[in-house]
This record gives C-alpha cells, sequence and structure tokens, in this order.
C-alpha cells in the first residue's frame, strides 16, 4: 500500500512544487468553497494514479493545490462514499496520499441530517466525535506500521484545540455553531423514522454517509482533523418530510458564507509544525 502511495505522491509533487501542511475537505454542495482558494493547480482524479472517481452530484472531483488567507493548502474538492461500491482503501487513500505530502492537519466538511431536535437547517455542527456503524473498517487487514499503530487511539479524534479555536472565530464572527457527535452510515439511503430515533439514542447529533473513514486513517497517521456538519435536513418523528439530494444542496447554501469565513480564518490563524 505505502509503495502505491509514494507513486501517487511522486506524481503530485512533479504537478505542483507547493507542499502544504494544512487540507481540506469539501463535502456535498460544499464544493463552491473552493473558489475563496487563489488556485495554482487543479488535477482532476481521474488524472491522478491511484485515486477513483465519484460519481455523486454536487462532487467536481479535483484536488486543489493553492493558498487560503495566504496559506498553502491542498483541497480535495468532492470524495468517494462507501455507497458507490468503493472498498474502504479507496475511499481514504486520498487521506493517506495527502498524509504523505506533509499534510499536518486535516479538515472535513459534510452535509448531515439532523437528529438534535434543537437544529434547523443551515446550521453549522463542529463535530465533537463520531460513532462509526459503517459495515467495514478502514483498517480492516493487515497493518503497515509505517503508516500507523494497528491500535491507535481514538480518544481525540477531531482536536480540541481546533474546536476551540472555530467557536472563537464564530464568536467574533457572531454567527451561531453547535458542538455534537457525527454518525456514520453506510448509505445510500436516506434515514427511516425509526433509524433516526435509534441514531438520537444512541448519542448521536447528526447523521451522514462520509468522514468517519477519513478520520480514522488520517489519525492512523498522525494527522489532527477538524470537522463541521452543515445540517441539510432534520428528521423527527412524524414531523420529517421526505428527503432529497436537491434538498440536502439547496440547505447547504445557507451556511456556505459563514464555513467559508470559519474556514478561512481557522487556516489564517492555526499554528502548524
Amino acid at each position: 500500500m505505502l509503495e502505491k502511495i509514494d507513486k501517487t505522491v511522486e506524481f503530485l509533487k512533479s504537478r505542483s512544487s507547493m507542499r502544504p501542511k494544512i487540507a481540506i475537505v469539501l463535502g456535498t454542495g460544499l464544493g463552491p468553497l473552493a473558489d475563496n482558494i487563489e488556485v495554482t493547480d487543479a488535477i482532476p482524479y481521474s488524472e491522478i494514479p491511484g485515486f477513483r472517481t465519484s460519481t455523486v452530484q454536487g462532487h467536481s472531483g479535483k484536488l486543489i493545490f493553492g493558498t487560503l488567507a495566504g496559506v498553502p493548502v491542498l483541497a480535495m474538492q468532492g470524495r468517494l462514499h462507501f455507497y458507490e461500491g468503493y472498498p474502504m482503501s479507496d475511499i481514504v487513500f486520498p487521506v493517506r496520499v495527502m498524509w504523505r505530502m506533509g499534510i499536518k492537519v486535516l479538515m472535513v466538511s459534510n452535509a448531515a441530517g439532523g437528529l438534535n431536535p434543537k437544529y434547523v437547517p443551515g446550521d453549522i455542527m463542529l463535530i465533537q466525535d463520531h460513532i462509526n456503524l459503517f459495515p467495514e473498517h478502514p483498517l480492516h487487514g493487515p497493518n503497515d506500521e509505517r503508516m500507523g499503530p494497528r491500535f491507535p487511539d481514538m480518544g481525540n479524534a477531531y482536536d480540541k484545540d481546533l474546536i476551540a479555536l472555530a467557536e472563537k472565530i464564530a464568536s467574533e464572527n457572531s454567527f451561531p455553531v453547535c458542538k455534537g457527535v457525527y454518525v456514520g452510515t453506510q448509505g445510500p439511503t436516506f434515514e427511516t423514522l425509526a433509524e433516526y430515533r435509534y441514531f438520537r439514542i444512541i448519542g448521536g447529533d447528526s447523521v451522514g454517509m462520509s468522514t468517519v473513514p477519513e478520520v480514522i486513517a488520517a489519525r492512523h497517521c498522525g494527522v489532527k482533523c477538524f470537522g463541521v456538519s452543515v445540517v441539510a435536513n432534520v428528521g423527527l418523528d412524524a414531523e420529517a418530510n421526505a428527503v432529497s439530494h436537491e434538498e440536502v444542496q439547496q440547505n447547504t447554501k445557507k451556511a456556505q458564507e459563514n464555513l467559508s469565513l470559519l474556514f478561512t480564518e481557522m487556516v489564517r490563524r492555526m499554528k502548524v509544525e
């Protein structure tokens, strides 16, 4: 696996001289945030050895080198999902490549269903922790100690200092954020009402079909993580309405301005060694 990763790293280094230490994954409907990045190179996934292409509407499928607030960043405009039929090794491959490129911090975003009754569509939830309900684990199989330990600690999966920085920035700019637990499921079906209740009972505040595999892979490699869910719909028992992918995309637009400001200011102020 590491040999395959290094071949991809070699290719990317031949395409860009930039060596960012911060990476950003832009999820469903949030790809336009890349417009705030001063792009130096944008490489379609289809051209990158080992990368697979997303089949999901709203995921552009480009790896972007550029600067945000004057800071070098690497951004994934679109991601793979387990429900697309890809194995976990393919889904987390880009994260491992970015780690090998020298990334120290991974910032991830997603569109999610709201489980907490206090949430409304368009809310920004800072992910404090997650519950992994995917049927396959990203670290299943033989472990390569060069990448990370066999049994990585997930006690601080989402960096507390980065969460505190995000709260400070939101407060300074007078927009609300909440904190909660993200439930990761395989999809592609949206949740039944019984599933919404179940996920809430076990401690979830939002639910989605991504993020968890990427964070596990990043933490395995020693990369710090920060995650955000944009609440795209809320399922509350009999009050829940039918959900569509188009609705999810539309509701994420409500949060784009604040999310863009949040990510930009975090990158500006982050101290990455």
